[in-house]
């Protein structure tokens, strides 16, 4: 396991003392005047340090590339926040949110963004990390990405330049890079033990992620929250585009609130190299992979990994959380999980305490090393319910099995093999039309159903479509749902991206005038419909074989098309139908026009596997057959938000 030691309990017995500010007096005689020390009680580092007497400063750290090629190295500006005594006496870890949304966006529920004082100083540090670990003994900067906010430079939408931005920091933190003051004079990072953490939503965890990737050392852990681990992912799946042309550059270009022509030949590089046109995986997106790409990759991985998602994320998509999760598992990577129901929400706004008290005793156990016991629990938390949460040994469930589900030519799905084919249109048609009236025929989709479910049955992982196809045209869009038919209250996703702000706050951690450590609850939003699309996922037919060298179908002949849908964590209900349903082009979510090929499917040659666990531990149920459930007409499925931030 690269980059990862565990001390043995003699040598950690030794260790913890000296942490915690303990000395080796000779004679009984205490020293004069005792040093700094951070506090531990019932396993965790007390609030013993002045959050409002703390040092606020900044610096610019000199990365490595000169991404705007102005003939100067990048600087990087860093807000820091720590405890006053830091520094000889007392040298402390620290914890970093690196963010190209400081001075457009802002972070959190609540939009924050960073204020400076009249000298051009960090004033207010964004969300509860500086106000709650600052006085247990950390220290938090608040890093601008490249080509953002105050930092020099052009970011490249999670190329060379965001990834090396964050690394150089960590690089000043251990004594490997240059920093500069404001009177521009060389600053060293003293006052730190050089361990440090990285952590954010979104775009924040997705360099989280970058950084870790190249093995930079000093990086202890990282905490990625609905963060992107292969940009290609976050643009597309299988060669199907979820966005129009150019979002790369568009993104790039909102970050960065400087004029535009500072930036123009990055931008003309990116709509260049990025091939849109096909949507095929090229060296672009290679240099954007954080899982096995040729900046950053997971066997570089050094930092152990708090990673949290939620399953109806379709903005970065929970197959950005399951692909990464399963590599570090296979690499050994020290980790932790949390899966949650909502769409692209903080665990600060769906689990709030829980989840201040988890990620403290984190930090404690990975940046100062105390023995708190949180790597000997179950290492994953389940979201099954609206206000049910569940632990288990490891995501997805390790007692979950694989179980196929075959078409049927009658339109139900069953466990047997089925018989004979069935045609569609690849027309570009959105879910809420794909799946309704399931038992009324429709030209362009399929709809297979089962019987009624006799035992709750819970999808745990990642579902897989297996379709024998023949086209009349060389390629074609197809969509894969997996469908749950049958009224119930459940975590409404799609509003509000499943949360209500409320006007009463609660508080973490210590407040000034200028930074308070208030924020204002949530509630999860709850709907009742009559079905709930679960998992969804889509090919272009021509990229079943290759990401990068498309193999187009011929005309008449039947070829096998295999793909994962996103990944899920679902309950299916006792009498509920489960349901696939087959099509080409989704309008929801994907950017591509429909081929308007005629596509046959052999139901005998088809499948798509689920992984489920069973109370009774045996699945089955018969096909759907004949009778008067006519299942539910078109409903309203609102849309999410699709915003990265």
């Amino acid at each position: 396991m690269p980059g990862i030691r565990r001390p043995r309990k003699r040598a950690l017995a030794l260790i913890v003392p000296l942490l915690l500010g303990g000395s080796l007096a000779t004679g009984g005689v205490a020293s004069a005047q005792a040093k700094p020390k951070i506090k531990v009680a019932n396993g965790v580092t007390q609030p013993v340090f002045s959050y409002a007497d703390a040092i606020r400063e900044y610096v610019y750290v000199e990365s490595t590339i000169d991404s705007d090629a102005d003939g100067r190295k990048d600087r990087v500006r860093v807000d820091i926040i720590r405890p006053k005594e830091s520094g000889r006496g007392l040298k402390v870890p620290v914890i970093i949110d690196e963010s190209p949304y400081y001075d457009n966006s802002g972070r959190g529920n609540e939009a924050e963004r960073k204020v400076y004082d009249a000298s051009g100083g960090p004033a207010k540090f964004p969300l509860f990390y500086d106000n709650y670990f600052v006085p247990r003994g950390y220290a938090v900067l608040n890093v601008d990405m490249i080509g953002t906010t105050k930092s020099e430079g052009c970011n490249d939408t999670g190329g060379r330049a965001d990834v090396l931005g964050g690394k150089a920091v960590i690089d000043w933190l251990n004594g490997r890079a240059r920093a500069y003051g404001a009177d521009g004079k060389a600053v060293k990072a003293t006052w730190t033990t050089g361990k440090a953490a990285m952590i954010g939503k979104s775009y924040d965890g997705t360099l989280a992620n970058g950084v870790a990737a190249t093995g930079v050392k000093g990086l202890e852990t990282i905490v990625p929250i609905s963060a992107i681990s292969s940009w290609y992912r976050y643009q597309r799946m299988n060669g199907v585009t979820y966005d129009d042309d150019n979002y790369q550059t568009w993104l790039a270009q909102y970050v960065d609130t400087e004029e535009d022509a500072k930036c123009a030949a990055t931008h003309e590089r990116m709509n260049a190299e990025d091939g849109d046109e096909t949507g095929n995986f090229n060296p672009y997106w290679a240099e954007r992979d954080y899982l096995g790409g040729t900046l950053a990759d997971v066997d570089k991985v050094r930092a152990s990994v708090f990673a949290v998602h939620t399953v109806n994320d379709l903005n970065v998509k929970p197959d950005h959380f399951s692909t990464w999760w399963k590599a570090l598992a296979q690499r050994g990577v020290p980790r932790k999980v949390w899966v949650g129901q909502y769409h692209h929400v903080d665990p600060f706004d769906f689990r709030r305490d829980e989840w201040v008290s988890t990620l403290h005793r984190w930090f404690d156990q990975w940046l100062y090393r105390i023995p708190n016991g949180i790597m000997k629990e179950p290492r994953a938390d389940v979201q099954t319910g609206p206000d049910t949460w569940i632990t288990q040994s490891d995501w997805p469930a390790r007692e979950g099995r694989s179980v196929s589900l075959r078409p049927q030519a009658g339109g139900g799905l069953d466990l047997r093999a089925g018989a004979g084919t069935a045609s569609f249109t690849d027309a570009r048609l959105s879910e809420d039309v794909l799946a309704a009236d399931p038992t009324v025929a429709n030209p362009n989709r399929l709809a297979f159903v089962s019987s009624p479910l006799p035992t709750d049955v819970r999808l745990s992982g990642t579902p897989a479509a297996d379709l024998r196809v023949k086209l009349d045209k060389p390629t074609a869009n197809l969509t894969a749902l997996v469908v749950d038919y049958g009224e119930d209250t459940r975590v409404d996703w799609r509003t509000g991206a499943g949360i209500t702000t409320l006007t009463e706050e609660s508080c973490h951690g210590e407040s000034t005038a200028a930074d308070d450590a208030c924020y204002k609850k949530t509630r999860t939003n709850t709907a009742n419909r009559p079905l709930e699309i679960v998992a969804r996922g889509w090919i272009d037919a021509q990229n079943r074989r290759s990401l990068s060298h498309p193999t187009p179908l011929q005309p008449g002949k039947y070829a096998q098309v295999r793909w994962q849908t996103l990944p899920q964590e679902y309950v299916f209900k006792k009498g509920h139908r489960l349901a696939l349903i087959i099509a080409g082009t989704d309008s929801t979510y994907t950017a591509d026009a429909a081929t308007g090929a005629a596509v046959t499917v052999d139901l005998a040659a088809s499948k798509i596997t689920v992984p489920v666990v069973v109370g009774g531990g045996t699945f089955e149920f018969g096909a759907q057959t004949k009778s008067k459930w006519q299942g539910p007409g078109r409903i309203d499925l609102p849309t999410p938000p699709n915003r990265l931030w």
